[in-house]
């Protein structure tokens, strides 16, 4: 997919916000929705994306929940390093195909890292279990401010 183009209503995080796809939630409110990545490239990856926008990716964004989601992907990020004590944390965020996205639903990685443990590519994981990334999601929700 590129760039630009139409909204799908049906992609995977769409249904993962009207509660047809279960995930791992790390903390939500009216406007965003953390959870953990069934995908992780690293222990405690979380996802941070908006729940009303059907902006496909940054270029679509509207600039007020942009600036919502932002601080709250700010906000989740210092609750993983609370949490997870990695030694580095990469924030992620991909546009169109050729640029790595994969789901076309506005979204940004959080992905904790430690310099003796090697990151999974993106989209190259092996998928987790929802019993294995419970336990991390509950531990960075504790530690949100």
């Amino acid at each position: 997919m590129s760039l630009h183009g139409a909204y799908d209503p049906d992609n995977i995080f769409a249904k993962i916000l009207r509660g047809e796809i279960p995930s791992v939630k790390v903390w939500e409110d009216d406007q965003v929705l953390a959870f953990m990545d069934v995908f992780p490239q690293s222990e405690g990856h979380v996802l941070i994306i908006p729940k009303q926008s059907q902006a496909r990716t940054l270029l679509e964004i509207e600039p007020d929940v942009l600036s919502r989601l932002t601080a709250a992907l700010q906000r989740t990020a210092k609750a993983v390093e609370k949490a997870l004590k990695p030694d580095g944390i990469s924030v992620m965020q991909f546009n169109g195909e050729a640029g790595g996205q994969t789901v076309f639903h506005l979204h940004f990685h959080i992905i904790p890292r430690w310099a003796d443990r090697p990151m999974k590519g993106h989209g190259h994981a092996p998928m987790a279990e929802a019993a294995a990334l419970q336990p991390l999601a509950q531990r960075i929700a504790a530690a949100m401010d």
